[in-house]
């Protein structure tokens, strides 16, 4: 039987669609498993002899194999550490008849998963027992993320989460900071509160890193992004059997946390069956996963963070009082990035800086016209909303200096802010206004064009202008350079 090459499929949580690879001597075995797990979505390569399933092996991403005994070309337990080296997370389930269990069970202790019988059991329960391998292996690789993430957090401590390290100028940030660095080292609950993008996880990273708990684990949950009917089991995990689909126990998010910090991000979503479950967890130290009759004790420090006006949740009857008086031990504000604009000079350049590290690419920097078009818009994503600007424009731009022609048309044209600074009062005795109009325009003109020396194609893109209407605009206004003042 021929080897073919194995594509690559995009992977997900699911266990559908899985990539099998299927490895028994027997035809009848193999074509019984082809036809009824193919049916149910999975993609599967067949071979009857070791060397092809292992040119199979390494020809692409394998999530599973189902190894038959016996072989007659190889010792099934070094085909098993061929497939372990090469898929280091992949299971292995072993399908074996009565006369060889013996060889089945030294597979087991070599690491396999799982054994299925010969004659096979109805296809049902070897979907049940591939899913449940499936789930096994989403769960270890979860925790293998989560454990890397947390180790090369660890070593960011120094840098990016140290206080010192984060950009905040300002003397609302400067604040901020001092509370944070007071709140890192004890262990209270905290609830940040500000706008989408003030840099909310930032901080709960810098007190979690900051504090006795740094060298265990941080696990962030977006409390909005999770669908409500899965939310209660990502938090407290479930027992096998609790509600349909739910094939293995699982825990939760915060049994992963234990010894560690847990960060709620987007708390004030939480559904309302959801945050009495979460008030007890406050209260008590202890959660129960969904479907059991038993209780687990956690030791979690909490941070909340969210963008909803908790008190007016509270009186609307949307959020629970006593929950929110639980997490509002230690209250931290964020303030929005428009009302710290003094920030933006020091944060586009941090940006700047780690897009052209991060991107290969080599901006010099940010014209001064630039830089204040940056700092007149209002930015309502806040930091991250900036951050992502001078991304997207290290990216397009590639090297040399950011003008105002390299900005987005938002922060250009925002003439809504900018228009507000000039209000012209009609006196008792009225105005002629073509006159005040002509004399508006070619002010305006002329600032542009004097800002820009006179670089046409930087003034057009400040007045939000073609830069061949504001050519046709200077002759017919006949509009010339100021002369150089004489001493």
């Amino acid at each position: 039987m021929a080897a073919a090459s194995i594509g690559h499929p995009d992977f997900s949580d699911s266990p559908h669609p899985l990539n099998l690879l299927v490895l028994d001597a027997d035809e009848a075995t193999r074509k019984l498993l082809e036809r009824h797990l193919t049916a149910s979505g999975h993609i599967l390569h067949l071979a009857d002899r070791a060397e092809e399933a292992l040119s199979l092996m390494a020809s692409g991403p394998l999530d599973m194999l189902l190894l038959g005994l016996p072989l007659s070309d190889a010792d099934p337990l070094e085909v098993m550490r061929s497939f372990q080296e090469r898929h280091r997370d992949g299971q292995i389930l072993i399908v074996s008849d009565q006369a060889h269990v013996e060889l089945a069970v030294k597979a087991l202790q070599a690491g396999a998963f799982d054994v299925l019988l010969k004659p096979l059991e109805p296809i049902d329960r070897i979907q049940r027992r591939i899913a449940i391998a499936a789930e096994y292996r989403r769960l270890s690789r979860e925790r293998f993320m989560l454990n890397r993430e947390n180790q090369t957090l660890r070593g960011q401590v120094k840098t990016k989460y140290r206080f010192d390290g984060i950009i905040a100028p300002s003397q609302a940030m400067q604040g901020v900071l001092r509370q944070v660095e007071k709140v890192a080292e004890a262990d209270s609950t905290v609830l940040i509160l500000g706008e989408s993008g003030t840099g909310k996880e930032l901080i709960a990273r810098a007190i979690h890193y900051n504090s006795p708990r740094r060298n265990h684990l941080l696990v962030a949950v977006n409390c909005s992004a999770i669908p409500a009917t899965l939310l209660e089991s990502e938090l407290f995990g479930h027992v096998k059997g609790a509600f349909t689909g739910a094939i293995n126990s699982r825990i939760g998010r915060f049994q992963m946390a234990d010894g560690g910090t847990i960060f709620l991000d987007e708390i004030g979503d939480m559904p309302q069956n959801l945050q009495v479950r979460l008030l007890r967890v406050l209260q008590e130290h202890e959660i129960s996963p969904v479907g059991a009759g038993r209780t687990v004790k956690v030791n979690v420090r909490v941070i909340a963070a969210t963008n909803v006006d908790l008190d007016a949740a509270v009186r609307e009857r949307r959020f629970r009082e006593d929950l929110y008086y639980r997490l509002n031990v230690i209250p931290i504000v964020l303030p929005p990035l428009r009302e710290r604009p003094e920030e933006i000079r020091a944060l586009a350049s941090h940006f700047l800086e780690i897009h052209n590290a991060d991107k290969g690419k080599a901006v010099k920097g940010i014209a001064e016209s630039a830089l204040e078009l940056l700092e007149a818009y209002d930015w309502p994503g806040n930091v991250r909303e900036l951050e992502h600007t001078l991304e997207r424009v290290v990216v397009m731009k590639g090297n040399g200096e950011i003008g105002p022609a390299d900005l987005p048309e938002r922060i250009r044209f925002s003439g809504d802010n900018r228009a507000k600074r000039f209000r012209i009062e009609i006196p008792e005795d009225g105005i002629f206004f073509t006159e005040i109009v002509r004399d508006f325009e070619n002010d305006l003109i002329l600032q542009a064009l004097e800002r820009t020396r006179w670089n046409k194609n930087q003034a057009a893109a400040l007045l939000g202008l073609n830069r061949t209407t504001l050519v046709e605009k200077i002759k017919k206004k006949r509009l010339r350079p100021s002369p150089p003042s004489r001493p």
